[in-house]
C-alpha cells in the first residue's frame, strides 16, 4: 500500500471513486474535496491510497501550524475507502501514513472530525487511537491522537 499525489493521470479515477451506499452523508466526494484542496493549496494535502496499481481510497489532510483553531493545525479532513474495499486495512494505513507525514513535519498530534451516527466512522477512528476532545465543529465530533516516536 502507498499514498500517491493526485495527478492528471489519476484525477479522473479519483473523482469516480465511490464509498459504500449510505456512507455519502459521512464524507464529501473526492471531487468536492479536491475543489477544496485547490482553493487552499498551501494547506491541503490530498493523497490517493493505492494497493499496487488499484486505487482503493482517498485521504486529505491539512497542515496549517499557524491556524488559530487548534484542531485545524494538523488533521485529517477527509478519508474515504472505495466501496467493496473496506475492512482490508486501507483506512488504517492512510491514518498511519498521515501520522508519519505529520511527524516528519514536526507535529506531535493529529486531529480528525467525524459526523456521529449509526453507520458512521466513529468506531473506526476510536480503533485507530483517536479520542474525542469534547469539542464540536458544525455538528462533527473533534478527535485527537497524540503521536509517538
Amino acid at each position: 500500500m502507498e499514498l500517491r499525489p493526485v495527478t492528471p493521470d489519476n484525477v479522473k479515477a479519483a473523482c469516480a471513486m465511490e464509498v459504500e451506499p449510505g456512507q455519502e452523508r459521512f464524507v464529501a466526494s473526492v471531487a468536492e474535496s479536491l475543489a477544496e484542496a485547490y482553493a487552499q493549496p498551501s494547506v491541503a494535502w490530498p493523497r490517493l491510497v493505492y494497493d499496487g496499481e488499484r486505487l482503493v481510497g482517498f485521504l486529505m489532510g491539512g497542515f496549517d501550524p499557524d491556524s488559530p483553531v487548534d484542531y485545524f493545525r494538523c488533521g485529517i479532513w477527509r478519508l474515504a475507502v472505495a466501496a467493496g474495499r473496506q475492512g482490508a486495512g486501507y483506512g488504517r494505513f492512510a491514518v498511519e501514513a498521515f501520522g508519519a507525514e505529520a511527524r516528519r513535519r514536526g507535529a506531535d498530534r493529529i486531529t480528525v472530525l467525524w459526523v456521529p451516527g449509526p453507520g458512521g466512522p466513529e468506531g473506526f477512528y476510536l480503533r485507530c487511537g483517536f479520542t474525542p476532545t469534547g469539542q464540536e465543529f458544525h455538528g462533527q465530533v473533534v478527535g485527537e491522537r497524540f503521536l509517538t516516536a
